[in-house]
């Protein structure tokens, strides 16, 4: 079967289970359906099943935040990747295995960020000293030590990315406190890390009742696996379910996982599922573009969902 083929039907629990196979060093089976599709194409398929643009694209790098409070936030959100795509160097740093956005996803010249390097497969925060949140269907039991928790993923300005990474700021899965991943409800997972992380940001959630109908909010992760993005410029769209409620913020694959914040800087949900990103232009692909009322919007797993797990 072909590769595109074996991929458009593959669950996102089979392809998890494969790249987990490879992280720990194991050559893929010859018994594996995968055995033949490469690892980026792997991973392309967990970052393609999610998010997209709606209205205007807000999203901004780092060294163009609008403020020291939101660079004091995206201190607390990591970025997720397989230890296998990190190498370790001779001077107390690790350098991050990247691809050209551009590349990976075969762009359009009229792409923003395609000159920069996508690595991440998804998207994570601090809420307390050793314990990281993120989406479940990024990281199960059987991976969480073979993930690596990575800060400082940024762009230093229009075309310098941070990709060789002090040691201090990677911290490895060690176990899983809580989990649960459903289809069309909620959707987290809270990791114990290898040690407690210094110096960066541990963030303030709600710990009971919902935002409010209409109310504005941001994310902050990394969309496409991109370094670090921030975006602001959006408003809960649908408060009706329970577990979550939806969004029109702008997101991609990689940011599931992101924590998506109230106006007050709390942190009110995950970022979990959404829109198609991007859709073809003929010998090219572009982002989907949804007005900002239109198309299904993003789900975000209401923050407490997973507060009583916290201390």
């Amino acid at each position: 079967m072909p590769d595109d083929r074996l991929l458009s039907k593959a669950s996102l629990s089979d392809v998890r289970a494969e790249l987990q196979a490879r992280a720990a060093a194991k050559a893929a089976s010859e018994k594996s359906p995968f055995k033949d599709v490469g690892t980026s194409e792997l991973v392309n398929k967990l970052l393609i099943e999610e998010r997209v643009i709606y209205g205007v694209d807000d999203r901004k790098d780092f060294y163009d935040f609008p403020n020291a409070g939101v660079k004091n936030l995206a201190s607390g959100v990591a970025a997720l990747f397989l230890d296998s795509d990190i190498s370790a160097n001779a001077d107390g740093t690790s350098t991050l295995s990247t691809e050209l956005l551009g590349i990976r996803r075969n762009l359009c010249t009229s792409e923003r960020f395609r000159e920069q390097p996508a690595g991440a497969f998804c998207s994570g925060f601090l809420l307390a000293a050793d314990i990281v949140a993120t989406a479940g269907h990024c990281i199960d039991a059987g991976n969480v030590t073979a993930v690596r928790f990575v800060f400082g993923f940024r762009m230093e300005n229009a075309t310098t990315p941070v990709t060789r990474i002090p040691n201090g700021d990677i911290y490895s899965g060690k176990a899983m406190i809580g989990r649960v991943e459903q289809g069309d409800g909620a959707d987290w997972a809270l990791v114990r890390l290898d040690r407690p992380v210094t110096g960066h940001t541990i963030l303030q959630i709600r710990r009971s009742g919902r935002i409010a109908d209409g109310a504005a909010v941001s994310v902050i992760g990394h969309p496409s696996g991109l370094p670090i993005k921030f975006a602001d410029g959006s408003t809960v769209r649908d408060n009706t379910p329970t577990a979550f409620f939806v969004a029109n913020l702008d997101t991609y694959g990689g940011n599931s996982g992101s924590p998506v914040f109230g106006a007050d800087g709390v942190v009110e949900g995950i970022l979990v599922r959404g829109e198609t990103d991007y859709v073809s232009a003929g010998s090219c692909t572009v982002s989907k573009i949804c007005p900002s009322t239109g198309c299904r919007g993003e789900d975000c797993t209401r923050i407490t969902e997973l507060a009583s797990h916290l201390p």
